[in-house]
């Protein structure tokens, strides 16, 4: 059976080995007028000038981690704001764009594969993603593995194996759910950034 063709970036589903998995996210800042949106399930870098979060690119290194909401002033209603994405552009005339991501170097996400993948090739390989903008209408990430073959070459994420969901088990053909770590996690490397 084909799998379903629909993308939602990178969500968490526990922790390597038997860590306890409690959802926690750390606090970060987005620039005042960043002008790029960020959807839940994205991947964030850091600014080393500003110390706030960037969109990742497909082949970004240092990942902080996975966005998942903001909160801020609206600058047009003055009104305090939660939106799990960040629709760009946003000047808050009071207060800073508080991000909350997952950032545990240990944490599993699930994510599509682009393409097909198959268990030999791909557990315990690097990938990189293939970053698409997300969903304004219910601020989603859109983000997939990209269609390579998986390496042990240096990528941002590792594979850790198929993901167990019916709907997009099929390893035979595009599409599958795979779990993943994050690989070149700022917090895995003895530098800063």
């Amino acid at each position: 059976m084909a799998n379903k063709d629909a993308p939602f970036g990178l969500r968490p589903v526990g922790e390597l080995g038997s860590n306890i998995q409690n959802a926690g996210t750390t606090q970060y800042r987005i620039a005042s007028g960043y002008g790029t949106a960020i959807y839940k399930g994205d991947l964030v870098i850091l600014v080393t000038a500003t110390g706030t979060l960037n969109v990742a690119a497909g082949t970004s290194t240092d990942i902080v981690g996975v966005f998942n909401g903001c909160f801020y002033n609206d600058p047009t209603t003055q009104k305090p704001t939660w939106k799990n994405y960040y629709p760009g552009s946003i000047s808050p005339s009071v207060g800073n764009i508080d991000a909350f991501v997952y950032d545990d170097p240990n944490k599993l996400f699930e994510i599509q594969a682009e393409g097909s993948l198959t268990y030999a090739a791909a557990v315990g390989k690097n990938i990189d993603t293939q970053y698409t903008a997300g969903a304004t209408i219910n601020g989603q990430s859109k983000v997939e593995l990209q269609d390579e073959s998986p390496t042990a070459a240096t990528k941002q994420l590792r594979i850790i194996g198929p993901s167990q969901d019916p709907e997009n088990s099929d390893l035979s053909s595009a599409n599958s759910n795979w779990i993943v770590r994050i690989n070149e996690s700022v917090y895995q490397r003895a530098a800063g950034v």
